[in-house]
């Protein structure tokens, strides 16, 4: 593909076909993406990789937690209390808060973002059942076959989570560039223990996020493509 159309045609991908991904064409992806740069060419960053049934058993216990979690967020004070300190299903992500409250500005992005996407996927504004059960999707991957935890080693300060964006960015434009879609989800970060219990992740290193990979379905959803801002809005004045 020509780079423009790669640029301009990646999407969050958010429905999945069950095709599987070939460990040939998933290699490729990431060997690609090992041409990013990095900071003094560290490399900060490792990949837990699941596919088959350790994507769908890592998926199903995310799943459990995000019910559990909104369980609890619905009960009385007293009540939440006691769960919080009971409960397995609070957040026990490596970077806190995951989703903490955003700035005003960033605030109106996000809920006009939200609300293109509702309204492609026929979802009303009142209806939260409908957007609760949208954002379970994120758990199980969107249905992908592959799911890609991403950790970084804290030594690195905030160079390894820059060195982490770029590679995640040469990895989802790969991955547009052989027909397959990707989503980058922070989501994925809420919950570090279903992993731990399907890999060895090397000491200290810690989770930022997840990624949803497979082959897109022909769903409405998929194209949809949130605005972007305007060259004024990106630029900084001088002085």
């Amino acid at each position: 593909m020509e780079f423009l159309n790669v640029l301009k045609g990646r999407r969050s991908i958010r429905a999945f076909s069950d095709q599987e991904v070939e460990t040939e064409v998933l290699d490729e992806i990431l060997k690609e993406a090992l041409e990013s740069p990095s900071s003094s060419n560290t490399q900060p960053y490792k990949l837990a990789i699941a596919t088959g049934s350790t994507c769908k058993a890592i998926g199903e216990e995310l799943l459990s937690k995000y019910h559990a979690s909104n369980k609890i967020q619905k009960q009385p004070l007293p009540l939440k209390v006691l769960s919080a300190i009971t409960s397995d299903a609070l957040p026990d992500s490596d970077f806190k808060p995951i989703l903490g409250k955003y700035p005003p500005l960033f605030q109106e992005r996000r809920i006009a973002t939200g609300a293109g996407l509702y309204k492609v996927l026929g979802i009303e504004r009142h209806d939260k059942q409908a957007r609760d059960e949208q954002m379970a999707r994120n758990f199980t991957f969107f249905d992908a076959p592959v799911a890609i935890f991403l950790f970084v080693h804290p030594g690195m300060k905030h160079t390894a989570l820059v060195d982490a964006g770029i590679f995640m960015q040469s990895l989802m434009l790969s991955a547009t560039n052989k027909g397959l879609g990707t989503c980058a989800q922070g989501a994925l970060g809420i919950w570090r223990s279903p992993i731990d219990k399907h890999f060895t992740v090397p000491k200290n290193y810690k989770l930022v996020c997840g990624l949803a990979l497979g082959y897109p379905t022909e769903s409405d959803v998929n194209d949809y493509k949130p605005n972007k801002i305007n060259l004024t809005d990106l630029k900084i004045p001088a002085k």
